[in-house]
């Protein structure tokens, strides 16, 4: 039995680590063959890395378009929803969970039920409602239109449902209001709960490109994922400059690691938080 036991840690290791190979196998094929030739990416067999790294594909695709407005676009937009969610989804699940008002389990089922509507199904009402407002093709339009979501809402409810209600009701002994109870004693409890909700929500709208394209047609406005299509046609040449592509789509995707660096600290303590409170 011990000598199973023993086995059993290095085999688990081992096959987690080939799993981490093969997801991280894809970034490091795009990163390559940003490297290479056209004729070289084609290659049969294929080569794992370059015979002449050409990393002057970086700079040709970075002068090809103007990534830097895509870019900073997908930035200011991500950014700034982020900001609203979290403030819309703290608030809106402090009522849910430590608030005394009427219809407060209808008004949760609600909004447990408008997270089973799938996001196209109000893709025409909202489309409508912006237009009445003179929010199409704005900025203002690409981030209201995102300031609430209910998966945020209902992660945040269910980590605010974890801390203990002593808490908030020691804050209100103390005469503290609501929002200062909500900021300075949930928020920084959960703050690993706001950490993946800022990541999960900066990923997805800087990669948004379904609903930014319906509601934007200026140029200017793109972000980077209409940005990379319109390489794609243009300096791209539909495909025949698949090293710019490859390198175009590194370098975009360079915020994203970069978030995700500076978030993974506070993201292991939340994993590490559910997987005690799992065993207790």
């Amino acid at each position: 039995m011990r000598i199973f036991t023993r086995l059993v840690q290095p085999v688990r290791q081992l096959f987690f680590a080939v799993i981490a190979l093969l997801m991280a196998f894809p970034f490091y094929w795009m990163v390559t063959s940003a490297l290479k030739t056209n004729d070289e990416i084609w290659r049969s067999p294929p080569t794992l890395w370059p015979e002449v790294p050409l990393w002057s594909n970086f700079a040709a695709a970075w002068n090809e378009a103007p990534f830097a407005r895509y870019m900073g676009n997908s930035i200011f937009v991500a950014t700034a929803i982020v900001v609203l969610q979290v403030i819309n989804s703290g608030m809106m699940a402090y009522a849910l969970t430590h608030m005394k008002f009427r219809l407060k389990g209808v008004f949760a089922g609600v909004i447990l039920f408008g997270y089973m509507v799938p996001a196209t199904a109000v893709y025409l009402p909202g489309y409508l409602v912006l237009s009445e407002l003179h929010l199409l093709n704005s900025y203002g339009g690409l981030i209201l239109s995102n300031c609430v979501s209910v998966f945020a809402i209902f992660l945040v409810r269910q980590a605010f449902l974890q801390v203990s209600h002593e808490l908030v009701e020691a804050g209100e002994v103390d005469g503290a209001s609501h929002m200062r109870i909500l900021w300075t004693v949930l928020v920084p409890v959960t703050r690993s709960s706001f950490a993946v909700l800022a990541l999960i929500t900066f990923i997805e709208q800087y990669n948004n490109y379904f609903w930014p394209m319906l509601i934007t047609k200026d140029p200017g406005l793109q972000l980077v994922s209409a940005g990379l299509r319109s390489f794609f046609v243009e300096g791209g040449a539909y495909g025949l400059k698949w090293p710019l592509i490859m390198a175009a789509s590194s370098f975009t995707i360079a915020p994203l690691l970069l978030v995700f660096l500076l978030a993974q600290k506070t993201i292991m303590q939340s994993v590490n938080m559910t997987a005690g409170s799992s065993k207790g």
